[in-house]
């Protein structure tokens, strides 16, 4: 049975990820959104660590919280001016969104519930994969490991940073 300063805890990192999730998308400063999508990924990393997944939460604050949200910035700041309010979006269909976002939530709470029924019976003893499985795992070529689609992101990131200079050298 978990601790109840276990259970606080999740909580406490819970609500920061949903309130931080929603600052995100709700602000209108584009710089300040990037900040709140850094204290989500913090956020996240420090779910990971509490799950006993040092190395997933390592990766989490390393790739993303450290390189990616690293590469917004940049982005941002090569495109637009960091002081700029976005522009209000005007749309009629605001119910239409309203309503699809809240038969989203429903499904996704149904999904949630249905599968986490035994949520209160213990769980299996869990092992930890040493470095070289995990290594073996993301950069091998073979049947279900994951050489492709990382460097498929690499390219991804590259055309990312070379589209930011081209618009940045347009100016």
């Amino acid at each position: 049975m978990e601790s109840v300063g276990s259970i606080i805890c999740y909580w406490i990192i819970a609500l920061s990820i949903v309130i931080f999730s929603v600052l995100t998308v709700t602000t209108r400063k584009i710089l300040r959104a990037a900040t709140y999508l850094l204290f989500v990924l913090f956020a996240t990393a420090a779910l990971y660590f509490k799950l006993d997944y040092e190395f997933l939460g390592t990766v989490q604050i390393a790739v993303y919280a450290g390189g990616i949200v690293v590469l917004f910035v940049f982005a941002i700041l090569l495109t637009t001016r960091p002081g700029d309010n976005a522009a209000r979006l005007e749309s009629n269909k605001q119910t239409l969104g309203l309503l699809g976002a809240l038969a989203a939530a429903v499904a996704a709470g149904w999904a949630l519930c249905s599968r986490t029924s035994d949520i209160f019976v213990s769980a299996p003893e869990m092992n930890n994969a040493d470095m070289h499985t995990i290594g073996r795992a993301l950069l091998g070529t073979g049947h279900e490991q994951y050489l492709l689609p990382f460097e498929a992101i690499s390219i991804l990131l590259l055309a990312c940073i070379i589209g930011g200079v081209v618009i940045a050298r347009k100016r």
